[in-house]
């Protein structure tokens, strides 16, 4: 999932042009940019939306941005949008392990309610001070979580941070990625409000990419080529991880443990990584599966 784009709940007229176009997947929100008199009617339309062909035929991933759980609207968003054709449930502002926890309760009863058998995971967004503290123990809080996702705006904005500071995201954004990585989850990159500002996208995109982030989300179409073409495998490190996986199979076909790829000394981690470029290329159709 390279790229992200957030669709409004409210506008259903984007949902099929959504669907056919270029983003590797689709969050569609319930909660910021739905105002209060128009959720129920957002809720209600996604979950019709998720139940049709077209979102169970899709490629894409399908995620939903629900409202927190400490609005009135949580719970009634969970029950309408854990559909078949749902796979991760976006939650805002978990502050607790029994956030995380509560949350995967409310998953687990809508799908029998709903008919959902496979199950539905959670992306949890990181972006208040204490989510970012906590972020391993959010992380690892269940099975259920998938990925952290990082919040600057909301993170930074009440603490007078600006967004622009590099310094700043930098270290958010590897606190993100050890803690993702220590729980096994992935990492996943904020928006970028400036649309106008390409330049601006693709440095943060570039900054997220060689930190192992997995994409960025996305909030206009315009965004979503340049998170495309930042987090492809460039055609030099796939065809280097191919040479480190045939070296590997002669290494162990020999008993040796550690061996030299274009001068580069191999050994497990080097290894490890050959096999996530090469299987991330064969996802995309860069090589065959």
């Amino acid at each position: 999932m390279r790229s992200k784009l957030f669709v409004p709940g409210s506008r259903p007229e984007l949902f099929d042009k959504a669907l056919a176009g270029p983003a590797d997947g689709l969050s569609f929100d319930l909660e910021d940019s739905v105002t209060a008199d128009r959720k129920a009617q957002a809720r209600a339309t996604l979950r019709e939306m998720l139940r049709g062909e077209q979102a169970r035929a899709s490629a894409k991933t399908l995620i939903v941005r629900v409202n927190a759980m400490d609005t009135p609207y949580f719970a009634a968003d969970i029950a309408a949008v854990v559909q078949p054709g749902l796979h991760l449930v976006n939650l805002p502002k978990p502050e607790s392990v029994d956030d995380v926890r509560s949350a995967v309760a409310a998953i687990e009863l809508a799908e029998q309610d709903n008919g959902v058998t496979e199950p539905v995971r959670l992306l949890l967004n990181i972006e208040s001070p204490r989510a970012l503290r906590l972020a391993y123990e959010l992380a690892s809080a269940h099975p259920r979580v998938a990925g952290l996702q990082l919040g600057l705006g909301d993170l930074f904005e009440p603490l007078g941070i600006a967004r622009r500071e590099n310094a700043a995201i930098q270290q958010a954004m590897f606190a993100v990625r050890m803690a993702a990585g220590e729980a096994g989850v992935f990492a996943y990159d904020a928006a970028y409000a400036n649309i106008k500002d390409d330049a601006g996208f693709r440095a943060e995109a570039e900054l997220a990419q060689r930190l192992g982030f997995l994409g960025k989300s996305c909030i206009h179409p315009s965004q979503i080529a340049a998170a495309n073409e930042v987090f492809r495998p460039s055609d030099a490190e796939i065809a280097h991880a191919v040479k480190v996986l045939e070296a590997a199979r002669e290494a162990d076909a020999k008993g040796v443990g550690a061996y030299v790829v274009d001068g580069k000394m191999i050994d497990p981690p080097f290894f490890a990584r050959a096999q996530a470029i090469v299987a991330t290329a064969k996802r995309m159709g860069l090589l065959p599966a």
